[in-house]
């Protein structure tokens, strides 16, 4: 046996229509709503990823994901910023704070130390067929550092760009 679950709207226009005719079931018919999950999928769709898992950081973490609380290049400890608090997220371009290995002209990466990162997220657009930001760069500006828009990780081909 097959059981039909009814909405309320064509409940409603069925006890109308046995009590008042067909010309109210008519009126009615157009008062069904679009399912919660359509649109969910389409807001969902809309939302921007940061890069892929590819290349040079296909071993590494975050990407794939919107609004990531952690990347990871996959590299040294200079390649990984946790506690990333975001802004901007689906905008030309998301900026997002966090936590990140500072290492000081000369220094070796054995020296580096935790310090507050600016994390940029750019180049919005589609790769392989998914929204994403395609560029991501952090930096320390309490150390005189700013962003660049020509240094920066290409994720989505897994390339950095401008750096080596």
């Amino acid at each position: 046996m097959i059981s039909v679950r009814l909405s309320s709207a064509f409940a409603v226009a069925r006890t109308a229509a046995l009590a008042g005719g067909l010309p109210a079931m008519i009126l009615l018919a157009g008062c069904g709503s679009q399912p919660a999950s359509t649109t969910q999928t389409a807001s969902h769709q809309a939302r921007p990823v940061l890069g892929r898992l590819a290349g040079d950081f296909s071993h590494g973490s975050g990407f794939g994901q919107a609004e990531p609380a952690r990347i990871f290049n996959g590299g040294d400890p200079t390649g990984l910023v946790s506690k990333i608090h975001w802004s901007g997220w689906g905008g030309r371009r998301a900026t997002g704070t966090g936590m990140a290995e500072y290492i000081g002209p000369g220094q070796s990466v054995a020296t580096g130390r935790q310090a507050k990162a600016t994390v940029v997220a750019f180049h919005l657009g589609r790769c392989h067929g998914t929204l994403m930001y395609k560029a991501v760069e952090w930096f320390f500006p309490q150390h005189g550092q700013s962003f660049s828009p020509v240094r920066y990780e290409n994720v989505c081909a897994g390339t950095f760009h401008g750096t080596h």
